[in-house]
């Protein structure tokens, strides 16, 4: 699921400063797309020029890598911004992926149903952005509308990422974890990160004192108010952490890093790359080497049949998990319980005529006291997720009832977990088997329907959330006598 720059959303590989990055000096009342009038165009361009020239030198002596290639540089207007932002998102991923990401994150509770992410993201990334680097054409891009006194700091980030590119060749880079979502966006980090302490070091230089002076540091200073503008007071709060996690998330890990050995380090963390955004959480474990566990789910699509769509499978991460658990448990418990993430693999098919979506989760925690916190905690989430419940079925370890969207499982076994949502008992029975499991409990038979008699079930086919229940022919063969 990609998120922004999660995967929740595709983005193309624009190493961008936010108007939010930039310590709260850019206010709303900046945002008006006309350029700033205190000089002629020409003249703008020259002072811009020169102060990227100069910036760059800065950030070269700073990181160490010194610039191999002169470095193409422009001024942009909102509308040159909002035009580059359409094209690159359709070079960068058809619609048919981004409508996928969307509906995944949906399917997580991470997005409202029948959210508008093209238009919102096209939106918030032309009224958010104050500068980017591409490194498709090498050239660096500032917001024509940015005062002058605030363009150094954005170059100061995105010139970083330019002096990355030439030494280490980012998007290749970046997309060299493909199809690993997680490891992608955790390399994400590691370059908006990286570019963060840079400019840091940048606005310390003065003082004579850089990052790794400082006591830990708390990125949330950073931020001017995120609720001030109009596209951001309309996201959804994970649109929100996914697009500052990079940045801050990324900012922590390269800060513990360099504490140990200042810029010569950035060169060892290009070869050595993080593998999941739990190692940008917790650096301390990129540094011990320990790596997740590749969890795998068998080919579940003839068990969905032909009316049925794959949308996406991949790995959501600590990062993504602790989004998912933060929706409905909050914060502070969200964080200790995706502490425990391991490894995970999920799946998400939408029914094609009905547009209603299927999940399967497979979940790895680090050990099995940590998977039974887990179970009983996100049986909660679930409940808060589907607040109209019919059939509640708990056992040890097993947790099911019916929803509006279908039929919910959770089910744990030694370390692992998995959740099936939106399909009906005979295809969680069957997913369980598939993965190897044991038959799960079975709730016992309503009354209600025990009355029937002896009937017979067919599954749907064409929906495996459905399952209708006929007579028996005995059943029938009596009615025609009467």
């Amino acid at each position: 699921m990609k998120l922004l720059p999660i995967r929740a959303f595709h983005r193309p590989l624009l190493l961008v400063t936010f108007l939010f990055l930039n310590c709260a000096r850019i206010s709303a009342q900046n945002t008006s797309a006309t350029p700033l009038p205190d000089a002629s165009k020409a003249s703008r361009n020259a002072d811009f020029s020169a102060a990227a020239d100069e910036v760059l030198a800065q950030m070269s002596q700073i990181t160490g890598l010194r610039l191999r290639t002169p470095l193409k540089k422009t001024l942009r207007s909102r509308e040159e911004i909002h035009s580059y932002i359409l094209r690159q998102m359709n070079e960068d991923k058809e619609p048919a992926e981004r409508y996928a990401s969307a509906r995944s994150a949906e399917a997580f509770g991470l997005l409202p149903k029948g959210f508008d992410f093209d238009n919102f993201m096209i939106e918030l990334l032309t009224e958010q952005i104050a500068g980017l680097y591409d490194p498709k054409a090498h050239e660096f891009y500032i917001a024509d509308w940015i005062p002058a006194e605030d363009q150094r700091m954005v170059m100061a980030h995105e010139l970083t990422h330019a002096l990355e590119d030439q030494h280490f060749q980012i998007e290749a880079w970046v997309k060299t974890a493909k199809p690993n979502d997680d490891a992608e966006l955790a390399r994400e980090s590691v370059l908006e990160g990286s570019a963060m302490a840079a400019m840091i070091d940048y606005l310390l230089a003065e003082t004579g004192r850089s990052l790794i002076d400082l006591p830990d540091i708390d990125p949330s200073l950073l931020v001017g108010d995120m609720g001030s503008t109009p596209a951001l007071k309309k996201a959804p709060p994970f649109l929100k952490d996914a697009l500052i996690f990079p940045y801050f998330g990324g900012l922590t890990f390269n800060a513990a890093l360099l504490k140990d050995g200042g810029w010569k380090n950035l060169p060892s963390v290009f070869s050595k790359p993080p593998v999941s955004t739990q190692q940008i959480m917790h650096p301390e474990l990129y540094r011990s080497g320990k790596i997740p566990a590749v969890i795998k789910l068998p080919d579940f699509d003839h068990l969905f049949g032909s009316d049925w769509t794959k949308l996406e499978e991949n790995v959501m991460g600590e990062f993504g998990w602790k989004e998912i658990l933060k929706q409905f448990l909050g914060e502070d418990r969200a964080k200790t319980l995706a502490a425990g993430w391991d490894g995970d693999r999920y799946v998400v098919y939408e029914q094609k005529n009905t547009k209603r979506l299927a999940l399967v989760s497979r979940l790895r925690l680090s050990d099995g006291e940590q998977a039974a916190r887990y179970f009983g905690q996100y049986s909660e989430a679930l409940e808060k997720k589907y607040e109209k419940r019919t059939n509640l079925f708990r056992r040890p370890n097993f947790f099911s009832f019916n929803s509006t969207d279908g039929p919910v499982f959770l089910r744990c076994m030694d370390v692992e977990c998995i959740t099936v949502e939106g399909v009906n008992r005979t295809v969680f029975d069957s997913i369980n088997k598939a993965i190897g499991w044991p038959a799960a409990p079975v709730a016992p038979i309503d009354p209600a329907v025990k009355a029937l008699g002896n009937t017979t079930v067919h599954v749907r086919k064409s929906n495996p959330s459905v399952v209708a229940v006929r007579p028996s022919q005995a059943q029938q063969s009596a009615r025609a006598t009467r």
